[in-house]
């Protein structure tokens, strides 16, 4: 029986990707775990050489799928942008989980997100005691993403106040993260990445400063195009949250 309420995409769909890895000799990106082509496929769903079923996870147009991995294959980042309810988070948790096998890197963003968050924190008993040094310093989930070369997220950007938001500036250009307390920079590893995501419509977002804004390929993602559209995604997720929930039949 499965204890967790709900796993995390590489756990989830561990079967598919191992699947994908299996026959994927195209090449990869440093970094990636698959290549474009099988990050694709994964997104958008399709039949394996031997008739293995890989499950789309994105109902909608697969120009936009192709165009988020052909940016995060680059040293741009990218922004999901768009209306509440377009799998905004859904897109970006299953392209950390297929480039990076691990989606768990986070930054979820508030009107209450400091820098700390984005940059990094300390330990304030081993600060006190010791002053500031490697063991009294707390990584975010960037500055780890950043040492291991994998793919960072950062959900609702437009909340993160703005002077908050422009942390991210130095790290999306120069692709590294001073530590003036010591004299010290965190260089980002070949494969590190940025995806964020952030809703236009909401009440109480922090708009993008243009420099910022420089720094990421912005993905639109629309709502539905049919009715049929979105009865098919409704009827996919219902499925996938009743086996999750094991929900009586």
């Amino acid at each position: 029986m499965q204890s967790k309420l709900r796993q995390h995409a590489e756990q989830e769909f561990a079967t598919e990707l191992e699947a994908l890895a299996s026959h994927d000799d195209r090449q990869k990106p440093p970094g990636w775990k698959l290549s474009p082509w099988a990050v694709k496929t994964y997104l958008l769903g399709g039949r394996l050489a031997d008739g293995f079923e890989i499950s789309p996870k994105y109902v909608g147009h697969g120009k936009l799928i192709e165009i988020a991995v052909a940016t995060l294959a680059t040293d741009r980042a990218l922004l999901l942008y768009g209306v509440p309810g377009t799998a905004k988070s859904w897109v970006s948790e299953h392209l950390a989980a297929a480039i990076s096998g691990d989606s768990t890197l986070l930054v979820q963003g508030t009107a209450g997100t400091d820098e700390a968050s984005l940059r990094y924190g300390w330990n304030y008993a081993r600060l006190l005691a010791e002053g500031p040094s490697p063991q009294a310093l707390v990584p975010s989930p960037m500055m780890r993403a950043m040492e291991s070369g994998q793919i960072a997220r950062i959900e609702e950007l437009t909340r993160i106040p703005s002077d908050v938001q422009d942390t991210l500036i130095t790290i999306l250009s120069e692709k590294t993260l001073p530590i003036p307390e010591l004299n010290h920079e965190t260089q980002a590893t070949r494969g590190f990445n940025v995806i964020a995501t952030a809703n236009n419509r909401d009440k109480g977002i922090n708009e993008l400063s243009s420099a910022l804004m420089r720094r990421f390929n912005t993905v639109v993602l629309p709502t539905p195009d049919t009715l049929e559209d979105e009865v098919a995604i409704v009827s996919r997720r219902s499925e996938q949250m009743g086996r999750a929930l094991e929900l009586p039949c």
